[in-house]
């Protein structure tokens, strides 16, 4: 894809990082704020404080663009490795990562990109694979190896359906996020406890 990498270049100055940070943030900022169809090459341009041909130079359309700079965000979160779902047990791993995730569901930031994205994703299908591949997959990826590891120390029956133990846990979390009533970081957390817990990888209170 394009997106990836950004369009292809001539010989010339190298491109400017910052100039890119710039107009890849003016990007997602405009989609989160107007949508695809809202958000448009002169607007990102304007924000970013650079000529529309800087623009076009770089990118040859604002889908382009926009799912570039879905790509940098989703690509700046951290997970843990897989080693290091093996290396832990899976009660301290979700423990260590259950904060940072919950401030980040909680935030009205996440949760307008992730609405904007769903609501693009018949209209502007590049948005949502480039978020899936790149956000959602390795979360999944990750939460398999969690349960693998469950099941061999007991926690998670051996029988138990992977994938959907996981749309269950990732389907309660977007649900929880995209209600008119969000809950705040605190509750966040509680309620990721919950689930985790619901799928055996968290122990009850008096276990911890």
């Amino acid at each position: 894809m394009t997106s990836a990498q950004g369009p292809a270049r001539g010989r010339g100055r190298p491109r400017d990082p910052e100039t890119d940070a710039a107009i890849l943030a003016a990007a997602l900022e405009l989609f989160v704020e107007r949508g695809v169809e809202g958000t448009s090459m002169e607007q990102v341009a304007k924000r970013a404080g650079v000529g529309k041909l800087t623009l076009y130079r770089r990118w040859s359309s604002k889908e382009d663009l926009l799912a570039q700079a879905i790509e940098q965000w989703v690509r700046a979160e951290v997970t843990p490795s897989a080693a290091e779902v093996y290396a832990l047990e899976p009660h301290d791993l979700v423990e260590r990562v259950l904060p940072a995730a919950a401030e980040m569901a909680a935030s009205t930031g996440f949760r307008a990109l992730v609405a904007r994205i769903m609501g693009s994703a018949v209209s502007h299908p590049a948005l949502m694979e480039v978020y899936w591949r790149h956000y959602i997959l390795p979360r999944r990826e990750l939460a398999a190896a969690m349960l693998r590891r469950a099941q061999q120390d007991g926690l998670v029956a051996a029988d138990a359906d992977l994938d959907v133990l996981i749309d269950m846990m990732a389907g309660a979390v977007t649900y929880r996020v995209l209600q008119p009533d969000p809950p705040d970081a605190t509750e966040m957390l509680r309620y990721l406890r919950a689930v985790y817990r619901q799928a055996g990888l968290y122990p009850p209170p008096e276990e911890k």
